[in-house]
């Protein structure tokens, strides 16, 4: 992997509030593009290994609204704000139809995308994400976040004296550190926001609090997965947030699998709930089955 496969075309586009921003990746690519959503403290630079194994598709990914580059946007913050931004980047990147990827809260996001702007998602691909996780018995909602998201949501309220602290303390998360390459160095390189002594993440705390509870599937996102028309391919991985217990244990996906009939279940073997997207291995296992996906639709969108 080079310097440059790492490397997005930045874009900024008008949506309420300001400007959200992004990457993107194979401009000039033929067909279907792809447009990827990340997780709920994540950024663009989710995608840096997907986008270089796909370079015959042009790579859309924006920084959500109250991540990133997009941090200084204001709320609301919900599931259906960041699906109407999404669309709003389709609109302003001149793209009428998108085959739709979402990882961890990404896939949610996707989700309530093809709910409220169907015309506009051409296929979906849900990555370790988008079926809804119970709440556990007794835990007030202000604790969800603590709980669902461990030391990813711990950064936030730190600060850093330089760059190589942030990475040291990454270096060090059970579920990443194990597993450094260039990607994940990129991704948190990009993740620091202000100046020396007083670098923290970028990631706003209150767009992660509001969206860490709503991923129980209230509000109507339960109705709105049931509605998805198949095929939607769901890909789980068997270690989760810390490289332990999964984020969806089998049972609860073979349950969703039961309960909607679109859903097609893929098990990523030897990832966790970062590395099926952060290392070579898990895109390696993703990203065929998401081709074919997108070498379909691209055929029933020319034969339309």
């Amino acid at each position: 992997m080079t310097t440059a496969s790492l490397a997005a075309s930045a874009f900024s586009v008008p949506v309420a509030g300001g400007a959200l921003v992004g990457g993107q990746w194979h401009e000039d690519a033929a067909g279907l593009p792809v447009l990827a959503v990340h997780g709920i403290t994540a950024s663009h630079r989710n995608w840096d290994l997907f986008a270089e194994a796909m370079p015959e598709r042009r790579i859309v990914a924006p920084d959500l609204r109250g991540r990133g580059h997009s941090n200084g946007l204001p709320g609301p913050y919900g599931l259906e704000q960041h699906a109407d931004d999404l669309a709003a980047v389709l609109d302003a990147l001149g793209i009428d139809r998108a085959y739709v990827v979402g990882h961890s809260m990404g896939a949610f996001v996707s989700v309530r995308l093809a709910q409220r702007h169907p015309e506009r998602v051409a296929g979906l691909a849900l990555v370790d994400g988008g079926l809804p996780v119970p709440s556990p018995a007794g835990v007030a909602a202000e604790e969800l976040p603590k709980l669902l998201l461990g030391p990813a949501l711990e950064r936030l309220s730190m600060t850093f004296a330089d760059r190589a602290a942030y990475l040291a303390f990454w270096r060090r998360h059970p579920a990443l550190g194990p597993y450094w390459n260039d990607a994940i160095e990129g991704y948190v390189d990009y993740d620091l926001d202000g100046r020396e002594p007083q670098l923290r993440s970028s990631a706003n705390a209150d767009a992660v609090a509001v969206n860490a509870v709503e991923l129980d599937g209230r509000g109507g996102y339960t109705a709105a997965l049931a509605a998805l028309p198949a095929p939607v391919d769901v890909f789980r991985a068997p270690r989760g947030l810390l490289d332990e217990a999964p984020l969806y244990p089998e049972a609860l996906v073979a349950e969703w699998a039961a309960r909607v009939p679109a859903l097609v279940t893929h098990e990523v073997a030897d990832v966790n709930h970062y590395t099926i997207l952060m290392t070579e291995g898990g895109t390696g296992s993703v990203i065929p089955v998401i081709r074919a996906r997108i070498e379909a639709a691209d055929t029933q969108e020319g034969a339309t």
